[in-house]
């Protein structure tokens, strides 16, 4: 069967969209016999699909995982695009901050995407099997999305700097081109740094496990089933950690070294409250994401048990995406206003039509 029509067969999960793997493999279809089935080159393996452990092998704890996660993603999805929609209707919002904020609640959901569905398809599978270019695609789009939400983070605390170290010249400064071309180049760094590692993960010779004990193709897990030394993938991933995790993570932890040392610099206590107050949600998410990263990454031989890289997964996959609407909710008095202004004219709207 080609991957095409395995992409097709969701007979365990019809009401949920496809993840992005399963788009990319349905427009991009692998042929039917590549890899080969377990084909012998030089006593090494390469495998036409994969086998992932996941979370647990009881029914029962499968069925209530799928459940909470279930529920969890769908609020990621809801909460993600709301806070996209209320950026797009409310002008009030039409400024270089909420267009990183609105774009990096699509990254959320995209990421998201890339790891949920097919995570709770398997909750319904006895053989949580995935085909080799599925594996791939979803590796692919994971380190791509990743790589963007941090170098977009590190966009984001560049444009706090500058609201508050510089406001009489923020609007010349931040400028449209400017935040195009910044956000731009988060995707292109992104991507380009999954391209490589993606190549190179796939290129090497898997041994005859084809079991992979986490939930998704996470590239460290791939890369233990190697029959080859690996000690330049180690590296490979170290370098581009540096690049990609510490190089944005230093930029924004200058950028708040600026921000504190001028808003302490304000007399009023009112104007350093309200100065921190802009940068409070970036800084709590940045907390956030940043951390556990560079835990995993920077050092792949000391990387943590496999039980909790599956929870750190599930912690950028599920977790984060689905607080950082909350938080930037709750937090941003900017957000607050213009969801009751949003749910004002809702009701204004739902009372004419109840008069008619």
């Amino acid at each position: 069967m080609s991957h095409g029509k395995i992409i097709l067969i969701l007979k365990a999960f019809p009401m949920l969209c496809f993840s992005l793997t399963e788009w990319f493999l349905l427009f991009f279809p692998l042929p039917a016999d590549y890899p080969p089935s377990l084909m012998e080159t030089n006593n090494q393996t390469w495998m036409n699909e994969f086998i992932l452990l996941g979370l647990s092998s009881d029914w029962g704890a499968q069925v209530w995982l799928f459940v909470m996660f279930l529920s969890m993603y769908l609020l990621t999805v809801l909460g993600n695009f709301l806070i996209i929609l209320l950026i797009r209707l409310d002008t009030r919002l039409h400024t270089p901050m909420y267009f990183f904020l609105s774009n990096l609640s699509l990254v959320d959901v995209s990421y998201a995407t890339s790891i949920v569905p097919q995570l709770l398809i398997h909750f319904l599978q006895e053989q949580k099997s995935i085909p080799y270019g599925s594996c791939a695609a979803q590796l692919y789009f994971s380190l791509a999305i990743g790589g963007t939400e941090f170098v977009l983070l590190a966009v984001m605390s560049y444009d706090r700097y500058v609201a508050v170290c510089d406001p009489l010249h923020y609007s010349a400064i931040m400028h449209g081109g400017l935040c195009a071309r910044l956000l731009a180049a988060s995707w292109v760094g992104g991507s380009l740094n999954s391209v490589m590692h993606t190549v190179f993960t796939f290129q090497l010779p898997m041994c005859t496990n084809n079991v992979i004990d986490h939930i998704a193709c996470e590239i460290l897990a791939l890369v233990r089933l190697a029959c080859v030394d690996t000690s330049s993938n180690e590296v490979a991933i170290t370098v581009s950690s540096i690049i990609l995790l510490m190089t944005p993570f230093c930029l924004v932890l200058l950028s708040y070294i600026q921000i504190i040392t001028t808003v302490l610099k304000i007399q009023s206590a009112e104007g350093r409250k309200k100065a921190f107050h802009t940068c409070a949600s970036h800084l709590t998410v940045v907390a956030l994401c940043y951390g556990m990263a560079i835990f995993i990454y920077i050092q792949p031989h000391s990387s943590p048990n496999t039980l909790q890289e599956k929870l750190i997964t599930l912690f950028y996959a599920l977790l984060t995406p689905m607080l950082n609407p909350m938080i930037y909710s709750l937090r941003n008095k900017e957000v607050k206003g213009a969801w009751k202004k949003l749910l004002g004219q809702f009701s204004e709207l739902k009372s004419k039509l109840a008069s008619l």
